[in-house]
């Protein structure tokens, strides 16, 4: 071999072609009445065969008036279409059974979809109502080549009484177009026009008006489209036709949008034989917590949050997170908030036929702090809080423990916020390096969420403290008083009009302290108003 080789500009070409993305494109043409007959003869019909029964339809009101939404194949065969009447087809076939169309079930079942169609890629986006796209760039090897996977996707969703039709290529226009109106299968860059062409105008995924509009002036095709000039087109048609074209042949990007987070490392056991056991499901867990160890040392990070992903035997996804107050990447720490958890939804988990496909994903991760403790040991205190915070937020839920945060606003009842354990933890620390506000002590030990109405007599002097006022129905007699603290409202959040409010420490002949406040200013309120905001020690 020559030493002194250089890639030629067809190599160049080849390795821009690997790295170009690859989507996956699969339709549903039948997914509403497909529902039904999955609910109705189980989940096998399509490869045991249908039984004898009536076409079956689903029906809807479009326009004032009820239509076909939904066909199956048979309903197909006699030559009933969508949006005909309802009246007409019963009319022409007595025995067609029509059921109501359920668009909500319908959006369930194609997101259920979508969750089983992670095991081949996370990057996984809605199309409508009877669609996905898949991103599976880099994942095709995995299972054995873009052709094998098409094909074991099909199949699988054969079996599971899903009348589904693939297509891959390079961009998501081309592969919805040839999924729906073409044969299938993969397509290479280099065939995208071959491809392309015999399909009619509405694979361009164009509005209706507009396709009209172009079998009119006889462009049925899309080979008609394609050579033609483009300006006229544009004053006629817009720049959508265009750019939907472009889309096609993938010289404009199109980047899908994928329904779920992207895990940021990932990790996965694809298993032999099913589990469905709590014990069998942990000790996965704490396998694949170990394979994803040296990922996280290699970017010097822990986790904060984790999915446990369960894929079922019969295509049923189960998702579980946990968080961890500080990031963490020892496996026996990850598996314990996962069991935490999990003895409190196991019972809520049909494990059925078992699963699997177990997976493990990093949904955050923050740098580890790999900094030795000191000798007293005073650092264990925090790793023992946090790991409380832990199991207790993995057992009930991260919202169960609150804890308080300061913020940069004067306004009493905005200046703290209550915020899960688990987040105020490295806040907390933050806050220990001197990055938050001082804390007031001349401020209540009880703050009231909503500032209650005081009825005051009269006041020592006009801008002064009261000397007598009544709250909750008791008068209460002043006898110390300092103040006034004026404190401005915010007008970015309060606007223009906001009045003023003057907040005076009192106490009363019992010893009582309390924090109350004038609202707006004496000289341009002569009867002002008094609220109660909060009660000292």
């Amino acid at each position: 071999m020559n030493a002194n080789f250089s890639p030629s500009a067809s190599q160049a070409s080849l390795a821009l072609q690997a790295n170009s993305q690859r989507i996956l494109a699969l339709s549903f043409p039948h997914l509403p009445t497909d529902r039904i007959a999955r609910r109705r003869w189980g989940l096998s019909w399509r490869s045991k065969g249908r039984p004898e029964a009536a076409p079956l339809v689903c029906s809807g009101k479009i326009n004032n008036a009820m239509r076909l939404t939904a066909l199956d194949e048979f309903a197909e065969k006699l030559g009933l279409r969508k949006e005909q009447g309802v009246a007409e087809a019963r009319a022409m076939y007595p025995a067609l059974e029509v059921v109501e169309e359920d668009p909500a079930a319908d959006r369930r079942l194609l997101e259920a979809i979508a969750d089983w169609c992670d095991r081949y890629t996370p990057m996984v986006a809605l199309d409508g109502k009877d669609g996905l796209f898949l991103d599976i760039t880099g994942c095709a090897h995995l299972f054995g080549g873009e052709k094998v996977l098409l094909k074991d996707i099909l199949s699988r969703l054969f079996h599971m009484g899903l009348d589904a039709r693939g297509a891959i290529s390079s961009s998501p226009g081309l592969s919805w177009a040839v999924s729906r109106f073409g044969q299938g299968g993969v397509v290479e860059d280099e065939e995208t026009e071959r491809m392309l062409m015999p399909l009619p105008v509405a694979a361009l995924r164009l509005e209706d008006l507009t396709v009209d509009s172009l079998k009119k002036l006889g462009l049925k095709y899309v080979g008609d489209v394609i050579h033609a000039p483009r300006a006229p087109l544009t004053r006629r048609f817009g720049p959508a036709l265009l750019l939907r074209l472009d889309q096609a042949l993938g010289r404009e990007e199109e980047p899908i949008s994928p329904r779920l987070p992207v895990p940021s490392l990932s990790s996965e056991r694809r298993l032999v034989e099913p589990i469905g056991t709590e014990e069998q499901i942990l000790a996965v867990t704490g396998q694949v917590a170990v394979s994803l160890k040296p990922s996280l040392e290699a970017r010097g990070a822990g986790g904060r949050a984790f999915e446990l992903v369960l894929f079922r035997v019969d295509g049923r996804v189960f998702r579980i997170s946990v968080g961890a107050s500080r990031p963490i990447r020892e496996p026996k720490l990850v598996a314990g908030l996962f069991s935490e958890r999990l003895q409190v939804i196991y019972d809520d988990i049909d494990a059925g036929y078992g699963f699997e496909i177990l997976r493990l994903n990093v949904l955050r991760h923050d740098p580890f702090n790999e900094a030795q403790g000191d000798f007293e040991g005073d650092g264990q205190g925090e790793i023992s809080l946090s790991s409380f915070v832990d199991r207790v937020a993995a057992r009930l839920g991260p919202g169960c423990l609150q804890s308080f945060q300061l913020r940069e606003s004067h306004v009493p009842e905005r200046a703290v916020i209550t915020v899960p354990a688990m987040e105020s933890l490295p806040a907390r620390r933050k806050e220990e390096q001197g990055n938050a506000l001082p804390f007031r002590e001349e401020r209540p030990l009880r703050l009231f969420a909503t500032p209650e109405p005081v009825e005051v007599a009269f006041a020592e002097v006009p801008d002064g403290a009261p000397q007598t006022f009544r709250w909750r129905r008791l008068k209460h007699q002043v006898t110390k008083s300092e103040g006034p603290e004026r404190i401005a409202m915010e007008w970015w959040i309060d606007g223009d009009d906001a009045e003023t409010r003057d907040y005076f420490r009192i106490e009363d002949e019992a010893g009582h302290r309390f924090w109350i406040y004038r609202l707006g200013l004496f000289r341009e309120n002569p009867n002002p108003r008094w609220f109660m905001h909060g009660i000292f020690a």
